[in-house]
């Protein structure tokens, strides 16, 4: 190195006609010109705003398939790569969780000069975040209804209403380890959303409080605790979010804005995983 400028090794490749590249690998022409601003003029900060919620579905589509993943693992009863499924999902949400900050610097003024250009289109058309909730157990059909438009949107959301929830895999092996998992929650229309199932409660307390549990399925609970608390720290982050750039608007998409973005807090996965903390030592 000489004069601060590093040295060009001789060995680096610099003729790529024909082979593969970084960019032709990762298509990046396409990637990279996927932005398209429509406020008239062009708003400055428009790009921020697109940007980042394409970077969100991203980081979805990744979450998706590590989800499908897992819950594949739980079937077939192999809890440690189940677990490493899981733990990159965590890591996942972080970075969902921490580029709120990112859109927060854009002001209530600034977003206000180009949101009129967005018409009705709102996060809530996301069919990647619908399809996390739904493998996740919050499960509604009368979402389906937003994607009629969106026909490989549509067929992927009623494919996953159909399927077996992570949960309900999990739950299924811990049957097959010997726990007595009550049979209505085994055979349950898994088309249908998540209920609090008191029967499963005792269940739990077991694996937590028995010193012969096998240690993956007393992580995979905890896992589980782990990718709830991250779901609600993002819903909690995404409300607040909104609330200081639009106050209480009505959202782009129909909703109440803040006051249904707040109900969201209100909704749980794995809700048996959290009433078995109240039993435990009593």
């Amino acid at each position: 190195m000489a004069d601060g400028v590093r040295d060009f090794e001789p060995t680096i490749r610099t003729d790529f006609h024909g082979a593969m590249t970084y960019g032709r690998y990762l298509d990046l022409e396409r990637l990279l010109h996927a932005q398209h601003p429509v406020s008239e003029p062009e708003h400055h900060d428009e790009m921020l705003f697109i940007i980042q919620h394409q970077t969100s579905e991203l980081w979805l589509k990744l979450m998706l398939h590590e989800l499908r993943e897992a819950r594949a693992r739980f079937a077939a009863d192999d809890l440690g790569m189940a677990l490493k499924c899981l733990a990159r999902v965590k890591a996942i949400q972080k970075q969902l969780t921490d580029q709120w900050s990112v859109l927060a610097t854009l002001t209530p003024r600034e977003y206000a000069q180009f949101r009129g250009s967005l018409g009705h289109a709102s996060g809530f058309q996301s069919y990647q975040y619908r399809a996390v909730e739904f493998i996740l157990g919050n499960k509604d059909r009368r979402m389906l209804g937003v994607f009629t438009s969106e026909p490989e949107a549509h067929a992927l959301l009623e494919a996953i209403l159909a399927e077996p929830t992570l949960y309900d895999e999990f739950l299924r092996a811990l049957a097959r380890a010997g726990y007595p998992v009550p049979a209505e929650v085994l055979e349950r229309d898994v088309s249908e959303h998540w209920t609090m199932q008191p029967a499963l409660v005792p269940v739990f307390r077991r694996i937590y409080e028995s010193d012969d549990t096998p240690w993956g399925l007393y992580e995979a609970c905890e896992a589980l605790v782990d990718v709830e608390d991250n779901f609600q720290f993002w819903r909690f982050r995404h409300l607040r979010t909104v609330q200081r750039t639009i106050g209480f608007k009505r959202g782009t998409g129909g909703s109440s804005g803040v006051g249904f973005l707040r109900r969201a807090l209100d909704l749980t996965f794995f809700p048996e995983l959290y009433a078995v903390r109240t039993e435990i030592g009593t």
